[in-house]
């Protein structure tokens, strides 16, 4: 009424409840009559439907006030068991309060229990890791630690892994649809004269995010908008989402123009998905790690000269650029998936963060100089699944759980992630790989 009038600012989100008798199966019209200083009198008019309720479909059990109590998750159980007709013997089974993965997983019933393996210590020397360290690997292929575990022990009796972080960045990419492409043109134009503007509306949603720039790609009558931010100790992002849609927000209230569409993402952030450009501009953590080989320790413990491997090298090289690759590393998505998993990160992020760029060469001295950069690390030390009970642990086992610890845990693994890249190089150029799972692995 107008004497309780609703402050209700640009991006705030009202819910109308109606109190009333329910509704009959089949169609209904909706409206809604509002006044709106100062546009004056608005209707809101939609048509919807009601569905007859199948009481023959079985839903999975719910407890709308408490989801992850005992009681719940005990007829979870009986429900997957009496619909599948399989006994759970191990899902039901878990060490930790069921409380703690509110946020984390919906339906909670139990856990998918995955081996969990150390390889190392391994020696790293980075800016922020320099210690040895324990690295936990989660995985269920078999010869993986122990392929890890053998290239960090040459990595070592070579003195070590040195890792860099160059860069860190966490992109979403809004587009802008316009009637032509002038329009779109001078749009990312606009934008630009007003990016401290934007930059205030974007970092006032959380005391983390910072707007670093934004870079404009046009297309057709399209302006994609890539947001480009620091995170902190989180991947995130939620937090660049969230971020880039108060932003936006702002932008539609403000530019004088017409705009005739915008959606929050365009699928230019290549969110969960391998691009070049997140490999030229980062997307995560840009990280590299290098390592020099002494010539008698690859030989005697890897059974490979620095000639063969680097060799070997350059000649899959050639093979990725001709299968379309966008990359040219050996297998990081084994590291990093066993690390991911075993530390709660996203494991969908290994679509971006797996891509690695290997470089080698020969020293003077002959010995083997081999560098790895991982241009779109997705990490964190803080929030999303880095804080439940084993993953937790794990972090804590590194000396990465917690605030102020990413670029540590970027270092580290990528300096593990090196050494793999070395143990199977070596493996395939001494005809050692077919070996190793036969003797280490589940091949029958």
């Amino acid at each position: 009424s107008d004497d309780n009038a609703l402050d209700f600012p640009l991006r705030r989100t009202l819910h109308v409840r109606v109190h009333r008798p329910p509704l009959e199966t089949g169609k209904h019209d909706i409206e809604i009559h509002f006044r709106v200083q100062p546009f004056g009198t608005l209707s809101f008019s939609v048509e919807d439907s009601v569905s007859e309720q199948d009481e023959a479909v079985k839903r999975i059990p719910r407890d709308a006030d408490d989801n992850y109590s005992p009681a719940i998750i005990d007829e979870r159980h009986r429900f997957v068991e009496d619909y599948s007709g399989v006994s759970l013997d191990h899902i039901p089974h878990y060490s930790f309060d069921p409380e703690v993965t509110d946020g984390n997983v919906e339906n909670f019933t139990g856990v998918a229990q995955i081996p969990l393996g150390f390889a190392g210590p391994l020696t790293v020397h980075g800016e922020h890791a320099q210690d040895d360290v324990l690295i936990p690997l989660a995985t269920s292929e078999g010869t993986l630690v122990a392929s890890y575990n053998r290239g960090m022990k040459v990595c070592n009796l070579s003195g070590g892994v040195e890792a860099t972080v160059s860069g860190d960045c966490m992109q979403r990419a809004p587009v802008f649809v316009f009637n032509d492409a002038r329009e779109a043109r001078d749009f990312t134009h606009w934008v630009d004269d007003h990016m401290d503007a934007v930059r205030a509306e974007a970092e006032s949603t959380s005391s983390v995010a910072e707007l670093l720039h934004i870079n404009h790609y046009l297309s057709n009558h399209f302006a994609y908008l890539r947001f480009n931010y620091r995170t902190g100790d989180a991947a995130g992002q939620n937090m660049v989402g969230r971020a880039t849609f108060a932003a936006c927000g702002w932008i539609m209230d403000q530019y004088p123009g017409s705009v005739e569409n915008f959606y929050l993402e365009s699928n230019f952030a290549t969110d969960k998905k391998a691009s070049q450009v997140n490999v030229m501009q980062t997307r995560g953590k840009r990280v590299t790690a290098e390592a020099t080989i002494d010539r008698e320790t690859l030989v005697q413990h890897m059974r490979v000269e620095p000639e063969n491997l680097h060799h070997h090298w350059n000649v899959s090289t050639v093979g990725a650029f001709l299968s379309g690759a966008n990359n040219n590393g050996g297998h990081s998505p084994n590291a990093i998936t066993a690390l991911f998993i075993a530390t709660g990160q996203d494991v969908a992020n290994v679509s971006e963060s797996s891509a690695g760029v290997l470089y080698t060469d020969l020293t003077d001295d002959g010995d083997l100089h081999i560098s790895l950069t991982i241009p779109s690390l997705i990490v964190a030390t803080y929030g999303g699944g880095t804080g439940l009970p084993t993953q937790r642990e794990c972090l804590e086992v590194m000396g990465c759980f917690g605030k102020g610890k990413v670029h540590k845990f970027a270092e580290i693994v990528a300096a593990a992630t090196l050494a793999g890249e070395l143990s199977l190089g070596a493996a395939i150029s001494s005809s050692d790989w077919v070996s190793s799972h036969e003797t280490y692995g589940r091949n029958r």
